[in-house]
């Protein structure tokens, strides 16, 4: 079966995500301030072969080209974040104009190019001021981020209507807070713990603060997400699995619906109680108008009696020996099916995007072109474990590419291009890949 653009509605919404960090570049231009990936980079062998997002994609100076060269492949919905230390330097107090302007121009070409611009208020780059208070680990971020929300809604809000509070949350926390491997690089259960709670406090905050402000808007939230099964039919790792989805999928997405954090399955995080407080449990609930599901692959986990709090361990692609992208991910596009079959499946769930899902597989650059057929077969092949899905009922009402550009893989550098468009980062060249001329054949 050959699926088309029509065979998902005239309203499903199809676009391209990026982040800021990962492709703007001019880290240190009119008047921005440091963020915590911009300490994080200048760290010895903490990225690929030391690689820094301190250029990347140059999008700051090559905006105007890039929404073009968008337009021109027929993509009409763009989700980018905006740098919190670009509007804020020092992370609250003042405003920085030069970073207010660069969005406007950002958002008004969008437009003109009627591109429909969706904005995510936290993509992980966090101003490095506020990590020197403790980041999310400390409780006062609420209200830092409740300030920043408010300034992004009134200035860019006469003209954005669509809004992502936090970009994989999960992520952010674990990796930065707990193993130490991303920006802040801080280790340990009790910031991890910490982080985690008061992540999901902003999530909440930041949700009523646009609504508050700007009752028409479309706010919503984004979640990493793995279909995870256990390795045997053991007990033993039918329940490491269990724990992992706990973690994995449902740590962030339980709290905001109401149903408090997943303790029952992972009995360590009983311990988030010395982090809360009275209310709370109503602080963290927020009727989101869409949930933005992030899915690349599946997790095998198998009883790992030596892994400290949750004895389980993922059994790599590698070691299975089955189909990899160049982050050794397990190539698995049913995935997606099982992921959005597991969110809809709760009782008040509003309806699901897919604001992220992509591959990166090592694009080569020949007589000025970049043929990638094994990623424009991975699109296909999930947009049809997207149309199962919708077709059995699960309200799914988008598909976002990550990504729009080659860019900044945060640890991995540039090494993984997960782009419809090539970059050659010695001179910004661009070039479309058969993969973007695909998308923009399905979506004309």
């Amino acid at each position: 079966m050959i699926l088309t653009k029509d065979a998902f509605g005239e309203d499903f919404i199809w676009g391209v995500s990026t982040a800021a960090y990962q492709i703007e570049g001019a880290h240190n231009s009119h008047g921005k301030g440091p963020s915590i990936w911009d300490v994080f980079v200048e760290k010895k062998n903490k990225i690929f072969q030391n690689h820094t997002g301190d250029i990347a994609c140059d999008f700051y100076n090559h905006y105007i080209h890039d929404l073009e060269l968008m337009h021109s492949l027929n993509i009409l919905n763009y989700r980018f974040s905006i740098s919190w230390s670009r509007i804020l330097p020092d992370g609250t107090g003042k405003v920085n104009q030069l970073g207010i302007d660069f969005y406007n121009r950002l958002i008004d070409l969008s437009l003109e190019l009627e591109i429909t611009p969706w904005i995510t208020l936290y993509h992980w780059d966090l101003p490095h001021a506020l990590e020197k208070k403790g980041g999310w680990r400390n409780r006062d971020i609420k209200e830092w981020f409740g300030d920043y929300v408010t300034i992004c809604v009134k200035h860019f809000g006469n003209r954005v209507k669509n809004w992502i509070v936090l970009n994989e949350p999960t992520v952010f926390t674990a990796a930065g807070y707990f193993f130490g491997i991303h920006a802040p690089g801080k280790k340990g259960l009790g910031n991890f713990l910490s982080a985690v709670h008061h992540a999901s406090l902003a999530q909440a905050h930041g949700a009523r603060i646009i609504k508050s402000i700007q009752n028409d808007s479309v706010v919503g939230t984004t979640f990493s997400c793995s279909h995870i099964e256990p390795f045997t039919n053991r007990d033993k790792d039918i329940v490491a699995a269990k724990k992992a989805d706990a973690l994995f999928n449902r740590l962030f997405i339980e709290p905001l619906l109401g149903l408090g954090y997943p303790t029952d399955d992972v009995k360590i995080l009983n311990r988030i109680e010395k982090y809360m407080q009275q209310n709370d449990e109503n602080e963290l609930k927020f009727n989101m108008d869409f949930i933005g599901i992030q899915n690349y692959t599946r997790e095998i986990i198998r009883h790992a009696t030596f892994v400290p709090f949750l004895r389980a361990k993922i059994v790599s692609a590698e070691k299975r020996k089955v189909e990899m992208t160049a982050m050794k991910w397990e190539v698995y596009p049913e995935s997606i099916y099982h992921i959005l079959k597991k969110f809809n499946a709760y009782s008040n769930i509003p309806p699901l995007i897919i604001t992220e899902n992509g591959a990166a597989f090592p694009d080569r650059l020949e007589n000025n072109q970049v043929d990638d057929p094994k990623r424009v077969q991975y699109l296909q092949d999930i947009l049809k474990q997207v149309f199962r899905a919708k077709q059995e009922g699960v309200n799914v009402n988008g598909y976002f590419v990550w990504t729009f550009l080659d860019n900044f893989e945060w640890a991995e550098g540039y090494h993984p291009r997960f782009g419809l468009v090539y970059v050659d980062f010695q001179n910004q060249q661009r070039i479309v890949k058969s993969s973007g001329h695909w998308y923009a054949d399905f979506l004309k």
